[in-house]
């Protein structure tokens, strides 16, 4: 376990995040911590998921680093042990609508059945609102992925079309609305699809704290597997 700990630790320094950035502000840090917890006299379960987040703004290029866990049991049973960690690298943004990106991409999941997953690329993103308080982006490229799942047991690589949709809202910096949701269809076979879905909620109760919920739906079609979360807890970010 201390382990497992030390290598979150480490990896947790390496998660996406969608950030706003002003003329000096170059960094921005951000953890979200949400769960469910259920206890009756018959059975008890309980979810966790974690984020952390860090990005660096120089000029026209922003680094994004990131990792998400999610734990979940279910009268002892595990049902959730979900990792993932990115880093990617955007070129342009912020300075035109339409810049190119590059990214790198590890998971393992058992609850879809992904002993490992690697995928590395590039595309072109366009940002079709891009202001303080509204931001709506399309992004799209090719993925190369080489993938070990579980259950069918089978070793693959393939290439991947991946389409993402993000948008941010803010009600002035108290009501926060963000999604990330992705769709990576295999160009090889359109039948081998991921989803990719987050969305949250949150209340800012000052500048760095908040109370935040999250909807997550992934699903592997290679697997046949999916899995649906709902949960609060607090958010913390920092721009310095």
């Amino acid at each position: 376990m201390g382990r497992i700990i030390t290598i979150l630790f480490f990896l947790f320094f390496s998660l996406s995040c969608f950030s706003q950035f002003t003329d000096t502000t170059h960094h921005y840090f951000k953890f979200n911590s949400t769960g469910v917890i259920n206890r009756t006299n018959d059975a008890k379960s309980y979810v966790f998921a974690n984020k952390i987040a860090y990005s660096i703004k120089h000029k026209s290029v922003v680094t994004n680093t990131g990792a998400t866990w999610l734990y979940g049991l279910q009268d002892d049973d595990l049902t959730n042990n979900d990792f993932s960690a990115h880093a990617d690298v955007e070129f342009g943004k912020g300075v035109h609508k339409l810049y190119y990106w590059a990214l790198v991409n590890y998971d393992k999941s058992f609850s879809l059945k992904i002993t490992d997953r690697v995928q590395a690329g590039a595309g072109l993103g366009y940002d079709f609102i891009d202001s303080p308080y509204l931001k709506i982006n399309l992004s799209d490229g090719i993925l190369y992925e080489y993938a070990n799942l579980k259950d069918p047991h089978l070793v693959y690589n393939t290439a991947r079309n991946s389409l993402r949709l993000l948008y941010h809202w803010s009600l002035h910096d108290r009501l926060i609305i963000d999604g990330v949701h992705f769709y990576q269809p295999s160009f090889r076979d359109i039948s081998d699809y991921i989803i990719t879905s987050t969305s949250n909620v949150a209340v800012k109760l000052n500048k760095w704290l908040g109370i935040t919920g999250a909807f997550i739906y992934n699903k592997v079609s290679r697997t046949k597997r999916e899995n649906v979360l709902m949960t609060y807890g607090i958010l913390i970010e920092r721009y310095f």
